[in-house]
């Protein structure tokens, strides 16, 4: 009986500890005509031979886990997410962009830098993982600016699953036509003049005379990037994709609202649709409330919303876990 007793403990004390192992996370690289990109590499404990995501970040300088070094601060958002998909058994590759953190032998300047240059970058991380004979299934996921990026590569290469989340449904010069409109304050004269700006940009012109207040957005070194960026419809792009789909967006997004998921999901019927309520753009618990909402994407503490992880990891063993 003793013997039986000991057993037991030793199961019960064993099995959370084998559960509890952190995930192995490398670091990896992939050449491109820029130079070397780097990425970290997760993978269970354990894993052989299985599915692998390909996780893509949002827009300006956000690191490969999901923290812009504008904001300051860290949330880790898809480096919790990486992390979720591990405990399901799935690998997962998430990378710096061009000139940040692991890829910065790949800088480029901000004038030579065109929208195609992200796209290719993450083609080029997908085929690295395709390369790889310890892979058999491929997830695409896209955050905010690389919803747009996944829409492309699973557009252009063979994924078995594509995840869009806080995904823009306009083009981006319509996005930012209803961000400046959203703001009260903004008179009219200024919005007509965003307008006529982003529409010259669009077709190519290239605007000198670009007022202080609008620096940030429309400065003459990223117009280039901007006018590359203009011509990607994310709506045609999620319209073409004919791999299971999931579109995901907060309720307190404060970014990117719950109509452009129901726009994306409208153009891809076979798509589902998971609208979490009180979740924002960095898929965290929070309310509406601007200040409370920034200060989550300060709080690496804060885990990710859990029912957006109940339906992710539904999505996942529907369509992908085999």
């Amino acid at each position: 009986m003793k013997r039986f007793t000991f057993f037991l403990i030793v199961l019960f004390l064993s099995s959370p500890l084998l559960r509890a192992q952190k995930p192995i996370d490398d670091s990896v690289y992939t050449q491109v005509k820029a130079g070397k990109l780097g990425g970290m590499l997760m993978k269970p404990v354990g894993f052989k031979k299985g599915a692998v995501a390909l996780i893509i970040q949002g827009s300006g300088p956000t690191d490969k886990d999901g923290n812009s070094m504008v904001l300051g601060g860290k949330n880790n958002s898809l480096k919790m997410l990486a992390e979720s998909l591990a405990e399901l058994g799935i690998a997962s590759l998430r990378f710096d962009k061009r000139g940040m953190g692991l890829s910065t032998d790949a800088a480029t300047a901000e004038a030579n830098l065109v929208f195609d240059d992200f796209i290719s970058d993450a083609m080029a991380w997908l085929d690295f993982l395709q390369d790889q004979k310890q892979f058999k299934r491929f997830i695409v996921i896209g955050h905010s600016q690389g919803s747009l990026i996944g829409m492309r590569l699973s557009n252009e290469r063979k994924v078995d699953a594509f995840v869009s989340l806080a995904g823009p449904s306009l083009t981006i010069d319509e996005t930012l036509k209803r961000q400046l409109r959203s703001n009260p304050m903004n008179p009219e004269s200024i919005l007509k003049e965003a307008d006529d700006i982003m529409d010259k940009i669009k077709a190519g012109e290239k605007v000198e005379s670009i007022p202080p207040y609008f620096q940030s957005l429309f400065r003459a070194s990223i117009q280039p990037f901007m006018c590359s960026w203009m011509k990607y419809n994310p709506l045609e792009e999620i319209h073409m994709i004919d791999i299971p789909v999931l579109i995901v967006n907060g309720s307190t997004d404060l970014q990117v609202s719950v109509e452009d998921a129901q726009r994306l999901q409208i153009s891809n019927e076979k798509s589902e649709l998971l609208i979490i309520e009180g979740m924002n753009h960095v898929l965290k618990e929070s309310s509406a409330n601007q200040a409370e909402n920034m200060a989550t994407y300060k709080n690496p503490d804060l885990p990710l919303h859990p029912k957006f992880e109940q339906g992710f990891i539904s999505f996942m063993k529907k369509h992908v876990v085999k």
